[in-house]
């Protein structure tokens, strides 16, 4: 038989149960034997008409009904059935809007897909904001702008020049405070009637599913494998739909990750992190600064969708963008059934130790002296070298256009690419002393690791790479 799956906000009417196996030919057919089986589901579901509410969207597999036969579309023993609710915040009567804020929204208030009910959900309505960074400025800007009555904030960098070229919510005067104060204060001055929460912390086990709770929906704004992962395990173990979005270079994703809407979560889509080092960050391998707003601004769309019931939201559907063609493309995505965390048999049911889950070492205290092992050079030892004559060969193994910004060429440093070292490795004598470097350090040791391989022993790595050499042996030297 078919099988329709419950959403958390439903399962109170459907005996708390997550899926229901009914009969039916049809999507109208299956409904109705469910709200037989289920009578409370019945006005949840339809108006006194007998009416399919305009803000419950059902799915069979991945196609929204309404794109079919609406409930006239066939339905198999084998098809799956997910009812999507708009999530609205809260179950207390929607709160009335101001004099102020009706001429606010009186550009929302003429779409009929808004509306007052409309505003009145999105001010009812709390979101959790993980993140006031690259994805988070579009998100935090165009969320207090739309009226979103509650929003929450989780940050605990601060503002450096580096955050400019695509964090929009910071300005220059930012520079050295704290993102989160940052952008609560440019949020409120978008928009006074709004709630900002702020939690100057990092998203963490111990304090994730605490933070989440009061919210309706969370946001992913994150930027590393281990709070995506921490948010993603939080929401689904709390009912939540997450709104992802990532950016790298000139790509960017997009997708609505809620097991409880009947789609899949972050682990249907990526089991397991990759490894510690794979996968560059956006500090080594950079990112177009409109990028962020425009995966950002989807996210936010998404949200907003889901509050006011509107839409086909990008619950099972994953959104890919790239810029440099000015294309979208889409995947279908589907829940894995063997999901540790959503699938039939879930064997995480609490929140685990994201560090240890992505290969992260958590860093030991920093030493009073500073240590450095035998593979490595700092740079006040190396200037120091330099300047005494000794005779050394620099390896700059960054990009050309890396180069292009700041090097030791002074000092006899020559560019050879981590992509070609390996096969440049000819090039080099092995009887010198050598000293390899890269931005922070990261690249660096893969290169040392290479020249071992060679059989190449007089060889160290420039601990922090070229930013540690400008903060410690040349201030003038220009860092990105």
């Amino acid at each position: 038989m078919p099988k329709i799956v419950i959403p958390t906000a439903l399962r109170q009417y459907a005996g708390n149960t997550a899926a229901v196996e009914v009969q039916g030919a049809t999507a109208g057919e299956v409904l109705a034997s469910l709200t037989s089986q289920h009578p409370d589901l019945k006005k949840h579901l339809y108006d006194a008409n007998g009416k399919l509410r305009s803000f419950v969207n059902v799915y069979v597999n991945d196609e929204d009904i309404r794109s079919l036969q609406n409930e006239n579309t066939p339905v198999g023993e084998s098809d799956d059935i997910s009812i999507i609710p708009a999530i609205a915040g809260g179950a207390e009567p929607l709160p009335d809007l101001t004099k102020d804020e009706i001429a606010r929204y009186s550009r929302h208030l003429i779409m009929p897909e808004v509306g007052m009910d409309g505003q009145r959900k999105l001010k009812a309505a709390s979101i959790l904001l993980i993140g006031t960074g690259g994805l988070g400025s579009p998100l935090g800007l165009y969320l207090a702008a739309a009226g979103i009555g509650r929003l929450g904030l989780v940050d605990f960098d601060v503002v450096d020049h580096s955050n400019l070229q695509r964090q929009i919510v910071h300005g220059t005067k930012d520079v050295g405070r704290p993102k989160i104060q940052s952008a609560k204060d440019r949020l409120s001055d978008i928009n006074p009637h709004i709630q900002i929460d702020t939690y100057e912390t990092a998203l963490r086990a111990d304090n994730a599913l605490d933070i989440i709770k009061p919210y309706d929906i969370v946001i992913d704004g994150t930027d590393n494998f281990q709070t995506r992962y921490l948010a993603n395990d939080a929401s689904v173990l709390l009912g939540k739909p997450n709104v992802y979005g990532s950016i790298f270079r000139f790509d960017g994703q997009a997708s609505v990750f809620y097991p409880g809407g009947g789609g899949p979560c972050y682990r249907c889509l990526y089991p397991e992190p990759p490894p510690p080092g794979l996968v560059p960050s956006c500090a080594e391998g950079g990112v177009l600064g409109i990028l962020p707003g425009i995966i950002g601004v989807i996210q936010a769309t998404e949200a907003i969708k889901l509050i006011i019931g509107q839409g086909e939201p990008l619950i099972g559907r994953l959104l890919l963008f790239d810029a440099l063609k000015m294309k979208f493309r889409e995947l279908k995505l589907r829940r894995n059934p063997e999901c540790p965390l959503c699938g039939e048999n879930p064997t995480i049911k609490e929140l685990i130790d994201y560090d240890v889950f992505c290969g992260i070492t958590p860093p030991e205290p920093a030493p009073k002296v500073e240590v450095v092992s035998d593979w490595e050079v700092t740079p006040a030892q190396l200037k120091a070298e330099l300047d005494g004559g000794k005779k050394l060969t620099i390896i700059d193994v960054r990009e050309p256009h890396e180069w292009q910004i700041g090097n030791l060429e002074n000092y006899g440093s020559r560019l050879i690419p981590l992509g070609e070292f390996s096969s440049r490795v000819g090039e080099l004598n092995s009887d010198d002393e050598i000293v390899v470097h890269c931005k922070m350090g990261g690249r660096s040791a893969k290169a040392y690791g290479v020249l071992k391989e060679a059989g190449f022993t007089k060889i160290r790595n420039l601990k922090g790479g070229i930013l540690a050499w400008a903060d410690q042996v040349d201030p003038n030297l220009p860092k990105y």
